[in-house]
């Protein structure tokens, strides 16, 4: 059972920064595929970043901005946001997924357990 906690989110500017966290439970965390997701109003839930040890994966909309990283010991895990878009604007969600790997990780149904998500609002 792992249970998931974000924090991080808030209002920016465009241009403007923001460093998500994910705070982990469970005794096998580093065993977990993690992942960022995010949903826009009236829109489908979407993948942003996925990370498995030190493989990183990226949607094309964030690549170059966004980065995703991992603290195995202390069960955290981040997503780095640079020059933020207003199209950026999306609750974020912290997911881990113990059948994820490098060619499905983008798909939410992977996923076993999610966070309760944060707000990510960017102004133009």
């Amino acid at each position: 059972q792992v249970q998931l906690v974000e924090s991080g989110g808030g209002l920016v500017q465009t241009g403007g920064s923001l460093r998500l966290s994910c705070a982990a439970s469970g005794r096998t965390f580093s065993n977990y595929f993690m992942g960022w997701f995010r949903q826009a109003p009236g829109k489908e839930r979407e993948s942003v970043a996925g990370i498995k040890w030190s493989d990183t994966y990226y949607a094309d909309s964030v690549k170059g901005r966004f980065t995703i990283s991992r603290d195995n010991a202390k069960k955290m895990v981040y997503l780095q946001m640079n020059s933020l878009k207003p199209e950026d604007t999306a609750v974020y969600y912290c997911a881990a997924s113990s059948v994820a790997y490098a060619v499905n990780w983008y798909a939410s149904r992977t996923y076993n357990y999610w966070g309760q998500g944060t707000q990510v609002t960017v102004s133009s």
